[in-house]
């Protein structure tokens, strides 16, 4: 049961991570005590630690880290500048108030802002910044491109399109940083405003030339051209996803509501079954072919089962024990850990100890050579 080193033979299925990693945001979109969403961020870091790569992508986390505290920043500063409509008792400071006109009653700016409006905006701010955390994670450890080619023929152009938008971040990151050493190395200033400037047009340069090449790559390639089908069949293929996707939707929102519990999940499943026949029929257009596919094996199942049951058992958690889930933030009290959502979000851990381990860094692993050598 010890994880193998991961190799091209044996890599994880990166849809695996993105379900692991949807399981955890589900989790934290169901809860805002914040000790349950930090616990949500810990097992995400931990995971990436353990089983992130040296690739471009998945240097990316510390951006969405870093993107998450912004967030949580101005939602903080927007609760202090604009009120909060939630009442408080606990006055922190008294800011001047700008008179508006009698059109915008119910809008403020100054005034007094307490401490329950200041947490409850901090556990808002921190429920996104943790669901900005867990797609970080997916972003850093599957790889976009095994992820692309795992995708089925009718969502190919699509899923293109999206692999190079989420690449866009791990690259611009990693251009950065080249740039800042490459300025450290000949003695410029690689912080402030002025290296920002500098830093950008080289940044921006980059981005482009990287886009030439990308579609250039991809005309070579035979990106955008389909096969020809019958007519009937088109038809049939766009009915049954829109049909398909129309199903789900209704079938979500009838599970999600307290009325439609009977009907819910049978719409859900003909749904799905609907939209798997329509894109199935709808890869008969790809003329594409998948050179070693990626399977989904014994550990892919262990991690996205891992993100799966912490989802489920957050949402029957909710059910159990509302209150330690949504601690009120009126009147103020202490955030109290409950023992059975804790107990589930661990189980997010498991990756970190299933899931194939990173190959060693090339110059760690010729430092002990080295040695054996002296």
């Amino acid at each position: 049961m010890r994880a193998p080193r991961a190799g091209r033979a044996n890599a994880l299925h990166a849809g695996a991570w993105w379900v692991w990693a949807l399981g955890m945001a589900t989790a934290a979109s169901r809860t805002t005590n914040v000790l349950l969403l930090a616990l949500v961020v810990a097992v995400a870091g931990y995971v990436v630690a353990a089983r992130r790569t040296d690739a471009p992508w998945a240097r990316s986390y510390g951006a969405f880290l870093r993107l998450g505290l912004v967030v949580l920043v101005i939602r903080l500063v927007f609760a202090v500048l604009l009120g909060s409509p939630i009442p408080g008792t606990h006055v922190l400071v008294t800011l001047p108030e700008v008179p508006l006109p009698h059109w915008a009653q119910g809008v403020r700016v100054g005034g007094r802002v307490t401490a329950e409006g200041v947490v409850f905006a901090l556990r808002d701010g921190m429920k996104l910044a943790t669901l900005l955390v867990c797609v970080g994670a997916a972003n850093a450890l599957a790889n976009p491109a095994r992820l692309l080619k795992s995708l089925p023929g009718a969502l190919y152009e699509a899923g293109v399109a999206v692999v190079v938008a989420m690449t866009f971040a791990p690259h611009l990151v990693a251009d950065v940083a080249r740039l800042r050493a490459a300025r450290r190395l000949r003695g410029r200033e690689d912080r402030g405003v002025r290296a920002l400037l500098q830093v950008g047009l080289p940044v921006l340069e980059g981005a482009l030339e990287r886009s030439v090449a990308l579609a250039a790559a991809m005309d070579s390639r035979g990106y955008g051209r389909t096969a020809q089908v019958p007519a009937g069949v088109r038809r049939a293929t766009a009915a049954l996803t829109l049909g398909g996707l129309l199903g789900v939707c209704a079938g979500t929102y009838a599970l999600l509501s307290a009325s439609g519990g009977r009907y819910g999940l049978p719409v859900l499943l003909i749904g799905l079954g609907a939209a798997v026949a329509g894109l199935r029929l709808g890869g008969r257009r790809s003329v594409r072919t998948r050179y070693r596919p990626d399977r989904w094996g014994v550990r892919a199942w262990l991690v996205a089962g891992s993100g799966a049951a912490v989802a489920a058992l957050m949402i029957a958690a909710t059910g159990y024990d509302p209150a330690a889930l949504d601690p009120p933030a009126y009147p103020l009290t202490a955030p109290a850990l409950p023992l059975l959502p804790a107990a589930g979000l661990l189980l997010g851990l498991l990756p970190a100890f299933v899931a194939p381990a990173p190959a060693p860094a090339p110059a760690a692993a010729a430092g002990p050579a080295k040695e054996a050598a002296r």
